[in-house]
């Protein structure tokens, strides 16, 4: 004999659940909105220090040769533009309780909130401060990844807007850890920024990067938007190793595989994840 629940407690714990997931997606959408501000803050457009000029210039594109050059950070006005459009997709009613919305919401949130703390950080001119923070950007992200792997989803929409967007911003995160932990390394660990220990080191900080983005494509099971803006990323690296200074040949050219065994790796991933046609 089974027995269910009496239609009042069910009612409740049904409310309970709306409750929490208007909180949930409020408290996304306000993240997004602060985390768009802080970027403005952190273009220097205005108001705020542009942060190639703050710390002393340690995170600016000549500071080390890990670093992208300027136009390479152009990709934040197409991943701020997808999180606010993450934002108000997830506030529809239909996503308000959508299972992967309830598994990644908080996540992206605070991905949005450290993203804002990392620009006041840098600005601040704390160097290895922003590395704690970006570090910790980088594992939300990561942990929100990992919580749409093995979901499919709902629609091509929330596709595009949750997963596309998610892996954009990791991808771009994921670089910029790595040149932020460059920058620290120079600024603040008293690292050489030329010469030839600063190559030895920046080789093998470029292998890490690709094997980040190697294990990014198998364990997001091919994924391209996180491959395509870490690729990007690298790409600029070996365009400012060459048309800018400090130049660094050497640099480029293991930017420049590093971009391609990254973009690689996703493919390889999805073609052999495809199934045979017989």
């Amino acid at each position: 004999m089974t027995t269910s629940a009496p239609p009042r407690r069910r009612g409740r714990s049904r409310a309970g659940a709306a409750g929490r997931d208007t909180v949930r997606v409020t408290v996304v959408a306000i993240s997004a909105l602060v985390a768009v501000v802080g970027g403005f803050i952190g273009s220097g457009a205005v108001v705020g220090t542009p942060i190639d000029e703050a710390a002393g210039g340690a995170l600016s594109a000549s500071a080390s040769l890990v670093a992208p050059a300027g136009p390479a950070f152009s990709i934040w006005s197409v991943i701020y533009a997808g999180l606010l459009a993450l934002a108000v997709y997830q506030l529809l009613p239909g996503q308000r309780a959508d299972v992967r919305q309830r598994r990644t919401g908080w996540w992206v949130a605070a991905s949005l909130l450290l993203n804002a703390a990392w620009i006041l950080t840098a600005q601040a001119g704390s160097v290895t401060g922003a590395l704690v923070v970006i570090a910790l950007l980088l594992v939300s992200l990561v942990v929100a990844l990992a919580r749409l792997i093995g979901t499919r989803p709902a629609s091509a929409l929330q596709a595009l807007l949750l997963d596309g967007v998610v892996g954009l911003y990791l991808g771009w995160v994921s670089i910029a850890t790595v040149a932020n932990a460059a920058a620290a390394l120079v600024a603040d660990a008293g690292w050489e920024a030329v010469g030839a220990g600063a190559t030895v080191w920046t080789v093998v900080v470029l292998l890490v990067a690709a094997g980040i983005g190697a294990g990014l494509a198998v364990v997001g099971h091919g994924r391209i938007a996180p491959a395509l803006s870490l690729s990007w990323g690298l790409a600029w690296i070996a365009v400012a190793r060459i048309d800018g200074a400090p130049v660094s040949v050497v640099a480029a050219i293991f930017a420049g595989l590093a971009a391609l065994a990254v973009i690689g790796s996703a493919v390889l991933v999805r073609v052999q994840r495809r199934p045979l046609r017989r």
